[in-house]
């Protein structure tokens, strides 16, 4: 938990009864339950392809299969998508639901392995997709994540989070816990969003057997680049996560309220189709209070607010850039008050032949990701030599950015004046201004 960048864990899961969680054996095991696909385009635009973008069939694996083979005379689900052009992708399948007659199957998966007793399974997700099914870039303001691969290979491209500003940020669409990137990282518009250029990539292709670890707050970009993919992943809880869920509180709130009137009749437009709840401001309140509510009863005390929440900006950047998770781990190995130094120095060097680092890139995507889609058109940003960890001299070119982002965001002529209601939320709920509003709600009820 002390891991500070992307990480492999190689010979983990050899004795992993899951290991053997094919898409043809997950087709018998679920054989005939209909399952909800992702349907995206094999497309090589400069726009990300979100998944309000996309469309969605429910099929069953065996349908899924057929289809994936290329069969010419494919009927059923799949018959209006050809298979050169799309992809298909069942993603976001918790356990719980997927095989909610057939618990006896969490016991497959053995997170505690890697130090999380009894966690297994049931608080697992399954992916499987097809040559070019993928997520669009993205971090995850909840936890931490470790990843499973399966079948087939994905390539993972991944950027720090004080890297954020450079990826401009957007809550549209709107889906609790993640925060989207307005660019396609594997063909960015440069014109359009120039601070990209200063964004570190790292990225890691994992094969069968491999666990990646993703720390908190690393925005990933994951595509399948065999034909057939199978992953399964758990998210990690974090100490952060009771002042996290403040956060998207505030920002489930005002983007529901300033979407829905600007048109309350077009949810499909910026609500992401994960999201399933009722949008209205009574709810949402509630979700605040509720919220609020929790990360009292967890703390307890205004002295452990004071020291847990109410840093600033500032103070938890820094925090956040030496000490990431730290503090998680030490009350985990047995509540200890060790300073970051303390924990910086026993997690020095963790690396070996069974865990291996994911460090910058210094290749072109472009070349990595030829063999996926032919024609990709323009080529894709190359590294700019940056030393990875040099965090301190980011951090002013970071600052810098937050206030190109949206500047930079036209694609016209700049005398244009014109504020879209899109342009004001990106405003209002940047992740560094929920946090900052979070800690004054917080300050706010604990005097």
């Amino acid at each position: 938990m002390c891991l500070q960048q992307p990480a492999v864990f190689y010979n983990m899961v050899f004795d992993w009864p899951a290991q053997h969680w094919t898409a043809k054996h997950l087709s018998e095991v679920l054989h005939g339950k209909q399952i909800r696909f992702r349907m995206g385009t094999k497309s090589t635009d400069t726009a990300p392809q979100f998944e309000t973008a996309c469309n969605y069939v429910e099929a069953t694996l065996e349908e899924f299969l057929s289809w994936n083979s290329d069969q010419s005379s494919i009927s059923g689900a799949f018959r209006d998508y050809d298979h050169s052009k799309f992809w298909a992708y069942a993603d976001y399948k918790y356990f719980v639901s997927l095989f909610e007659d057939k618990t006896d199957i969490f016991q497959d998966v053995i997170w505690s392995d890697f130090g999380f007793p009894g966690r297994n399974g049931q608080e697992s997700t399954l992916w499987i997709g097809s040559l070019g099914a993928h997520t669009p870039c993205h971090l995850d303001t909840y936890g931490c994540n470790l990843v499973f691969q399966v079948q087939g290979r994905k390539r993972w491209h991944l950027f720090p989070p004080e890297d954020t500003p450079f990826l401009y940020p957007t809550r549209i669409p709107y889906e609790e816990s993640s925060v989207f990137s307005k660019i396609n990282v594997v063909n960015p518009d440069l014109k359009r969003f120039p601070q990209f250029r200063k964004a570190r990539r790292h990225m890691v292709t994992l094969s069968p057997g491999q666990v990646l670890f993703v720390p908190r707050h690393w925005w990933h970009y994951v595509e399948s680049i065999d034909p057939v993919t199978v992953s399964i992943n758990s998210w990690i809880e974090l100490e952060e996560d009771h002042q996290t869920r403040v956060e998207e509180a505030i920002t489930r709130m005002l983007v529901c309220a300033l979407k829905t009137a600007e048109n309350p009749h077009n949810t499909r437009a910026w609500l992401n189709p994960t999201e399933l709840e009722e949008t209205s401001h009574e709810i949402n309140c509630h979700y605040l209070n509720g919220a609020i509510s929790a990360f009292f009863n967890h703390y307890g005390t205004s002295e452990v607010v004071e020291t847990q929440a109410l840093r600033t900006n500032r103070e938890y950047t820094i925090k956040e850039e030496l000490n990431m998770h730290s503090h998680v781990g030490v009350e985990q190995a047995g509540g200890h008050n060790l300073s970051s130094e303390t924990v910086k120095q026993e997690a020095a060097s963790p690396f070996g032949l069974d865990l291996v680092p994911v460090t910058p890139s210094s290749e072109e995507p472009s070349s990595e990701r030829g063999g996926i889609f032919e024609n990709d058109g323009e080529d894709f940003v190359s590294k700019n030599g940056k030393s990875f960890g040099k965090r301190q001299r980011m951090m002013s070119e970071s600052e810098n950015a937050v206030v190109e982002q949206i500047a930079s965001d036209r694609t016209v002529a700049v005398s244009q004046t014109f504020v879209s209601t899109d342009d004001l939320l990106d405003c209002l709920v940047n992740p560094q201004v929920t946090r900052i509003v979070a800690q004054l709600l917080i300050q706010g009820r604990s005097t």
